[in-house]
């Protein structure tokens, strides 16, 4: 996410908070629920899920062609004891140009 520049005016971070515990859950969150029990084969009841949404995000102004933008989303959810992060990209979303970064270990996610 460094390489956003939202320095412009262009683009927009907004975010969403789910505070479940004790509640009824959303839509939203029953999805999250079944992608953790899905690909990590685990029971999984969300207590609070945010949701960052990084919509049309412009590359850095020092690159050449600052036209480009990506929509993104990170979720982070947990059930008190677990916590999971879902990295979301829109499909067909990721315009920037990798092989422009000045660094060759370009990583899609987190570690």
């Amino acid at each position: 996410w460094d390489n956003a520049d939202f320095s412009k005016g262009v683009g927009t971070t907004f975010y969403q908070e789910f505070s479940t515990l004790n509640t009824a859950k959303p839509p939203f969150v029953r999805d999250v629920e079944a992608k953790v029990r899905r690909y990590l084969r685990s029971s999984y009841s969300a207590a609070w899920t945010l949701k960052i949404t990084w919509e049309k995000a412009p590359v850095s102004a020092t690159w050449t062609d600052t036209q480009k933008t990506i929509t993104y989303q990170a979720v982070l959810t947990t059930d008190g004891f677990r916590s999971y992060i879902l990295m979301l990209y829109q499909d067909g979303g990721m315009q920037w140009d990798y092989t422009r970064l000045s660094s060759t270990n370009v990583l899609i996610g987190y570690t």
